[in-house]
């Protein structure tokens, strides 16, 4: 495993504030989350971080916004390098490809917010790049979302739709068990 890196995306404060983001799924992403960054760091294996840098000042992830911050256990340590992003795809105009490159990483395994668009948007960009990707499903989750005629879909279905989308395609969709004991 030391030549997989595990990818961090989007842990940031504000997306606490569920009367903005609205009802999500998976109450245990953040503890998920946190035992695989442990297991990673514990065996020094490569972690990089990723945040949302939002360009709309209103945001809650725009950098002047406090929501812009970490979660405490998703903050960076030591030389653990964060890259800083304003789309979806932690790969368009940041550092992550160039870093995975000259570390000789091939292999990323994806866990962070959301689901269905910033997890999704990386894990398809990946492995368009190459990259042999899994995700940890169970460190992931995302919101309820809707469509303009009114139809709702529940945060638990977008996330299981979002994830057997990628499976097999773009990656290998896993628990956080399945990877640190697999």
């Amino acid at each position: 495993m030391s030549k997989t890196a595990l990818i961090l995306i989007d842990w940031q404060k504000g997306f606490d504030d569920l009367a903005y983001w609205g009802n999500r799924n998976n109450p245990a992403a953040e503890e998920n989350g946190a035992a695989l960054l442990a297991h990673w760091r514990a065996n020094g294996w490569p972690v990089i971080h990723v945040c949302h840098n939002s360009t709309a000042p209103q945001s809650r992830l725009h950098p002047d916004q406090p929501g812009h911050a970490f979660m405490e256990f998703a903050m960076p340590q030591g030389d653990e390098p964060v890259c800083g992003k304003s789309v979806n795809s932690a790969f368009i105009g940041t550092t992550l490809e160039a870093e995975l490159r000259a570390r000789g990483i091939n292999k990323i395994v994806v866990c962070g917010i959301s689901t269905d668009h910033c997890v999704n948007t990386t894990t398809r960009m990946g492995a368009n790049l190459g990259f042999d990707v899994t995700i940890a499903a169970d460190a992931c989750f995302t919101f309820d979302r809707a469509l303009p005629d009114g139809r709702a879909f529940a945060a638990d279905l977008v996330h299981d739709v979002a994830l057997a989308s990628l499976n097999d395609e773009f990656a290998s969709v896993k628990s956080v068990a399945q990877i640190v004991h697999g």
